[in-house]
């Protein structure tokens, strides 16, 4: 196995991964609390998907303006409005007093959140060299999964006291990472080292590699999936078939996340030693096994074991990704990054929707086995379209 050079992961990268934990801990107070929130209107298992996919849909909206928007007034300060914007919107969520109020406030916040999320990634990517972006990849990542950590089990004991607690708790963790990024990310461009000043890259230059559309697919399959099946019909299954109270939804996706920080950082290693295909695709296939036989728990023990497979193989894919976009664009922003991020979104709008739907007419395991065979097709092109690629760009 080769060995990786003992550089230092820079300042930069550290402070997006504080960032991202902070974001996280307010999303995902509100993973166990916002489908059931939204079923508390009399609404049907496609609307409570609907208020899933609001979010997205407005990120997808958002994105392609994202890329030249960002470079005009800075990606640090796009960072931070983008944060204030999804703060504001959760607060007046935590307010609605009808299903349509919830559902436009959701996507208000997704405008911010795309600003947000195109800014980080694209700050991420110039602040780390080829040799470590599968790292980089990973702690950030893994900022968002220590988050999801503590979020669903902070947000099920907040809802024991009020559903819409929670929605006030998120804008604060909110607040929080957005004065963390204006204050600590620098004032400078960034340009890795070993790589020359980045030159205009286009989206067509970039759809040009295989390499950048695996990850977009990669993306939208984890989208769907992640935000679909799992985040939008899991809450309803631990309530209205296994019997449980909402605070059980948060304590299995708190373990599930577990599983997932601790596997995620060797994963990001792995990426920069072994290479993104061999990942990329055992992830893949793990989380279409795994999330096959969600709906076949008998009971919330084994609904956790079978949520931290899928945690483990999500983990293990995540980064590959984000690491192919930077072998292909290198420290360039803009445009490319802002579709590779729309692409989850796109996963996230339908995936949800797709559930719900599924959910109203047809047996759980149809539902969670469509996403389950997305994954796995995708996982068998990823071997196909990359079997000639290295490690990183420059191979």
């Amino acid at each position: 196995m080769p060995r990786l050079p003992r550089n230092t992961m820079p300042r930069d990268v550290w402070v997006l991964s504080l960032v991202a934990l902070l974001v996280a801990i307010g999303f995902g107070v509100l993973v166990p609390v916002l489908p059931v929130f939204a079923r508390s209107f009399k609404v049907t298992s496609f609307q409570v998907g609907a208020v899933v996919s609001a979010f997205a849909l407005a990120r997808l909206l958002m994105g392609p303006f994202c890329g030249r928007l960002n470079r005009a007034i800075g990606e640090r300060v796009a960072l931070g409005i983008g944060i204030g914007v999804v703060a504001l919107s959760s607060a007046g969520a935590g307010l609605s007093q009808s299903y349509l109020q919830l559902l436009v406030l959701r996507g208000i916040g997704g405008l911010g959140s795309a600003m947000f999320s195109v800014a980080s990634m694209s700050l991420l990517l110039a602040s780390a060299s080829p040799l470590q972006r599968g790292r980089a990849s990973a702690l950030y990542s893994g900022g968002f999964l220590i988050g999801g950590m503590a979020g669903p089990a902070v947000g099920g004991l907040l809802a024991a006291v009020s559903i819409r607690a929670p929605f006030f708790f998120y804008a604060g963790t909110l607040v929080l990472a957005g004065g963390a990024g204006l204050l600590l990310l620098t004032h400078r461009d960034l340009t890795p080292t070993g790589e020359t000043k980045p030159e205009a890259f286009s989206f067509a230059d970039a759809w040009g590699h295989a390499r950048y559309q695996v990850a977009c697919a990669a993306n939208f399959a984890t989208g769907w999936q992640s935000q679909g099946a799992r985040s939008t019909l899991v809450p309803i299954l631990v309530v209205e078939v296994l019997d449980r109270p909402t605070s059980w939804t948060g304590i299995a996706f708190a373990v599930a996340a577990v599983v997932q920080a601790l596997v995620l950082q060797p994963a990001g290693r792995l990426v920069d030693v072994w290479g993104r295909r061999p990942m990329l695709i055992t992830g893949l296939v793990t989380c279409a096994l795994s999330s096959a036989l969600i709906p076949f728990a008998p009971n919330i023990g084994w609904l956790v074991v079978i949520l931290c497979a899928f945690s483990a193989g999500s983990a293990i894919m995540s980064p590959a990704p984000t690491a192919l976009v930077g072998d292909v664009i290198g420290s360039n922003g803009g445009t490319p990054v802002a579709v590779f991020q729309m692409s989850s979104d796109l996963g996230s709008i339908i995936g949800p929707l797709a559930a719900g739907a599924l959910a109203d007419h047809f047996p759980l395991p149809v539902a969670f086995g469509i996403g389950a065979a997305l994954m796995a097709g995708i996982g068998c092109w990823s071997a196909l379209a990359l079997r000639h690629h290295g490690r990183s760009s420059d191979q």
